[in-house]
């Protein structure tokens, strides 16, 4: 990377390197801060470092790949820090800014499955560090000597790091034993329930321990705290179609099959679904017109 003489073409490596790059950096970022606004600042900062390293002559850098990898981690790590308090002030359940699959290649994330909406609550509850080491370890595959550079802290406390991290994400996080054939069919069955208000059919597809989370930010009306249990997340889902007209469309939020609800014509909610053994355990609704967006801009650039 660094033998070549002519500036040019060394440039054209690095931003190559980049571009190739960008989906995955992406998906770290947003792996370890839950928001795609953040995530594309974050990774746009590292871009500015790798062309003003790279206008220094670019001698420090042996591996693009890696250091893109690191700074993107680091910056990420450094926005978490701070996120904390805000976070902690937020109103009603804080869930993440949904990702739903995008046909425009230069839009897309590379998102590990186990990034789902309720997978990404568990992590909330981590320290940053511990958050940091899980998903650049165990989601990405990084070496502990990598995750130690992005944490600062050497390969065996981010060994420590990583085992306190899976073992709180063991207890809680959701079980993944469903093919996304399988979860389709759950979501679409859940999907006719809801439309038919058939609260019958929705405590059959509901597990007993089912939780429901609502995040509307303080911004429109949601629930302040989840729901748990069959019967009254049953009976919340069933007066869904009374606050207008409605309809539910299929889509990919956070690599799952999930749903966007529309009222009158205008998306309102992203629903996350999380199926094991044939139920759903757990029902993420996105309320909040910030974190819905992204999605509302996509659907205008498509119609």
């Amino acid at each position: 990377m660094n033998d070549h003489d002519d500036g040019t073409e060394t440039q054209a490596t690095f931003e190559e390197t980049f571009l190739a790059m960008r989906p995955r950096l992406l998906g770290v970022a947003y792996g370890l801060l839950g928001s795609l606004d953040e995530a594309e600042d974050v990774v746009q900062d590292a871009w500015l470092r790798l062309r003003s390293a790279e206008a220094a002559g670019g001698d420090e850098i042996r591996d693009v790949t890696g250091w893109l990898v690191v700074t993107v981690s680091r910056l990420a790590l450094d926005v978490l820090r701070s996120a904390r308090h805000r976070r902690e002030e937020y109103v009603g359940p804080w869930l993440p800014e949904p990702v739903i699959a995008q046909p425009d290649p230069a839009e897309r994330v590379t998102l590990d499955e186990s990034m789902s909406m309720a997978m990404l609550v568990v992590l909330e509850s981590l320290s940053p560090a511990e958050r940091t080491a899980f998903v650049l370890h165990d989601v990405f595959g990084l070496t502990f000597a990598e995750v130690g550079e992005a944490v600062g802290r050497s390969p065996a406390a981010c060994r420590q790091l990583a085992a306190r991290a899976r073992a709180h994400v063991a207890s809680r996080a959701p079980r993944f034993d469903v093919d996304p054939s399988e979860h389709r069919r759950v979501v679409d069955a859940f999907a006719r329930a809801c439309l038919g208000d058939d609260i019958d059919a929705l405590v059959a597809l509901l597990d007993p321990d089912v939780v429901l989370r609502s995040d509307g930010g303080g911004r429109v009306r949601a629930g302040r705290r989840p729901v748990s249990g069959a019967a009254k997340v049953a009976r919340l889902l069933s007066g869904i179609g009374r606050f207008g007209r409605f309809e539910l469309v299929p889509a990919v939020v956070n690599g799952w099959p999930g749903l966007l609800r529309y009222r009158d014509g205008r998306l309102v909610t992203v629903i996350g679904l999380t199926v094991a053994g044939g139920r759903i355990t757990a029902v993420d609704m996105v309320l909040n017109p910030e974190k819905l967006a992204r999605v509302m801009r996509a659907d205008e650039t498509r119609k």
